[in-house]
């Protein structure tokens, strides 16, 4: 049976694979972009199984406003994906204060505000889904991604803490956590003026080793939103799909180091308790 799916930041990347491959199986597609032409193509081929809005997720009333067309317009969407992202590649110190705000309302503020959008009517219609794109940068931390990260780990707070509040609703939230994977991710990058104070620090490895295809990127997208699909197909409800060898690897052995800082530090943690 098709299914309506509604996709924020469809122009490239995850959400605009997402979007390709959704509509060659047959299923609608209500699609958000910044630029509107960035569709021109599939609208030709598929007709109004796509439906078009332009928005900045950074606009909360946009946001609100888009949200509530796509659901009166086509009736019941049985997924929401929250994909509208970008990264900031450099020392946070780096960073102005505009971009430092404008990458946090993008990825975290921006994608708050579709899911609060989408749960009134989700709650409406008896349930569905939602699908938060993360990143293994959700769970782990590079140095020279400290802005992406700061959001990252929030949304995940944000949805796991979501999850729990919906699922009397029959909604269930999902986290999707890719590795390196090869889209223009890297392209979009915003890269702030270099500070030679950084030049030979953990920071400045990470850009180069990135720039210089050092850093590997060995995620296959179109593989990535397969999964995807198939999670939504098969009805499975994780509250985090983690996808790409390094994805895996890495949070494992993230997890793995700060169960060990926990568990040495229990009789501190335990040594704080009022005394009874």
């Amino acid at each position: 049976m098709s299914k309506t799916w509604f996709i924020t930041g469809t122009s490239a990347g995850l959400g605009r694979l997402l979007t390709e491959r959704l509509l060659a199986r047959g299923d609608r597609v209500a699609a958000t972009v910044r630029r509107p032409e960035a569709l021109d193509d599939l609208v030709a081929a598929h007709g109004d199984r796509l439906w078009i809005a332009t928005l900045d997720v950074t606009d909360a009333a946009a946001v609100r406003s888009a949200t509530d067309r796509a659901f009166a317009d086509l009736g019941r969407i049985d997924v929401v994906v929250s994909n509208a992202g970008y990264g900031v590649l450099g020392a946070a110190e780096e960073a102005s204060d505009e971009q430092v705000r404008h990458v946090v309302d993008t990825n975290l503020v921006g994608a708050i505000s579709l899911i609060r959008a989408a749960i009134p009517h989700l709650r409406d219609q008896g349930g569905g889904r939602v699908l938060q794109v993360s990143s293994e940068g959700g769970q782990i931390a590079y140095p020279g991604f400290g802005l992406y990260h700061a959001a990252k780990w929030g949304i995940e707070g944000f949805v796991e803490a979501m999850a729990k509040e919906l699922a009397p609703f029959g909604i269930a939230l999902t986290l999707v956590e890719p590795g390196p994977t090869a889209t223009s991710f890297v392209a979009g990058t915003v890269r702030p003026p270099r500070m030679p104070v950084y030049d030979g620090t953990p920071a400045d490895d990470v850009r180069r080793g990135i720039d210089s295809g050092a850093f590997a990127v060995t995620g296959d997208a179109g593989k990535v939103v397969d999964r995807m699909i198939e999670m939504i197909d098969e009805g499975a409800t994780p509250l985090r799909l983690t996808l790409g060898a390094s994805a895996f690897d890495g949070i494992h052995a993230a997890l793995r180091q700060r169960l060990a800082a926990l568990e040495a530090q229990k009789d501190i943690a335990y040594s704080v308790e009022l005394d009874r």
